[in-house]
């Protein structure tokens, strides 16, 4: 099998009892990469920075809590039958990016209806316009942690998993090794060219709502084909419900809910100066 990209592993900094991996970093450089771009927009169209800002970090927080409940819920129920419910709680234990979507719009739920009420939409769609451009970069870091290794491939972009990567997930079969696709490489490139996107619209008059429908539109359909390349022969493969991953399932309400909204949204007159 041929690959274009040799197996890379980054080192962990350490401090004591704490430490920052490549994954942490770039999700971290992602975080405030996303909120400044979403704050300079909301400064641009007259809102209350504070208002942008904190809902970033609830709709965050929210998100994260909700990532980690579906990554145990839907992908590792065992993990409440090995080590109790408090799995739960270890917000730290794994998370799932469709878990990730969904507390994020219950994040903004939260922040934008109840905790301080404000237009939804026009709040909502002010932090998805920064939204890909964070996420981008968390891509990039999940494919430097090689977080999401999919099925074997000669592809050129496939991943030349080393020997050392097999021997210490505990895959003694060398059938199973060698190159694969690392989709969180391929989730990176497809994200690039979504904020691309959105940086080439930043300047046009669009309704409330827009950039929302549009990142679901666009990411969904990509994400939903992606899945079908995650590996099924290595230890921790992703659970199937009727044959598609919980990823998939999200991505086809994703995709729905996109659809539905700019449809809507085609309807309704007027649009964001």
């Amino acid at each position: 099998m041929l690959a274009l990209i040799p197996y890379f592993s980054l080192p962990v900094l350490e401090w004591g009892a704490l430490f920052l991996d490549s994954w942490a970093a770039l999700v971290s450089l992602g975080f405030i990469a996303g909120l400044e771009l979403a704050r300079a927009r909301g400064v641009g169209r007259g809102l209350d920075v504070r208002d942008v800002v904190d809902g970033i970090v609830v709709i965050v927080g929210t998100g994260f809590i909700v990532a980690h409940l579906v990554h145990v819920l839907a992908y590792n129920p065992h993990l409440i039958e090995e080590e109790g419910w408090i799995t739960l709680l270890e917000i730290w234990g794994g998370f799932s990016s469709t878990g990730g979507f969904i507390g994020a719009v219950l994040g903004a739920l939260l922040f934008y209806k109840v905790i301080r009420p404000r237009p939804f939409w026009v709040h909502a769609d002010t932090v998805m316009w920064g939204f890909p451009f964070g996420w981008a970069l968390g891509r990039i870091g999940c494919f430097t942690a090689h977080d999401h290794v999919g099925a074997r491939s000669d592809s050129l972009l496939a991943v030349d998993f080393a020997d050392r990567f097999y021997i210490a997930r505990g895959v003694v079969d060398q059938a199973l090794w060698g190159p694969r696709h690392d989709l969180g490489l391929y989730e990176a490139l497809w994200t690039i060219g979504i904020a691309a996107v959105f940086w080439a619209l930043r300047k046009r008059p669009v309704r409330p709502g827009f950039f929302t429908a549009l990142f679901a539109t666009l990411y969904a359909p990509i994400r939903f084909i992606l899945d079908f390349l995650r590996n099924n022969d290595l230890p921790g493969a992703d659970v199937r419900w009727a044959g598609l991953t919980p990823a998939q399932w999200g991505a086809v309400a994703m995709f729905c809910a996109g659809v539905a909204m700019l449809v809507v949204l085609r309807r309704r007159p007027g649009a964001e100066p």
